[in-house]
């Protein structure tokens, strides 16, 4: 297994397990949505964004607090059309 999809693999582990159903849904769910076509770049801003606060991102994602400068761009603005969570069942 190369050293990407170890990555990979992880980040996916840690979008869905947060720990609340809320930010798995909305995390997880957008790695689900969104990272069959990633490369590095984006796989890097994936697990910089792991590493901050769910509360964070979530506002960030719902636009009721601004997007700080270092996680803001094109896979901000995807994740905060919330139209890619499958709800699993």
């Amino acid at each position: 297994m190369s050293d990407f999809t170890t990555r990979l693999a992880r980040a996916k582990f840690r979008g869905w397990h947060r720990g609340t159903r809320e930010a798995d849904y909305m995390i997880g769910g957008f790695f689900d949505r969104y990272s069959d076509g990633w490369g590095e770049e984006d796989l890097a801003w994936f697990e910089m964004l792991l590493d901050e606060d769910d509360v964070d991102i979530m506002a960030w994602a719902l636009g009721t607090l601004p997007i700080p400068e270092h996680v803001a761009g094109s896979q901000m603005e995807l994740m905060r059309k919330l139209d890619y969570v499958d709800i699993p069942r």
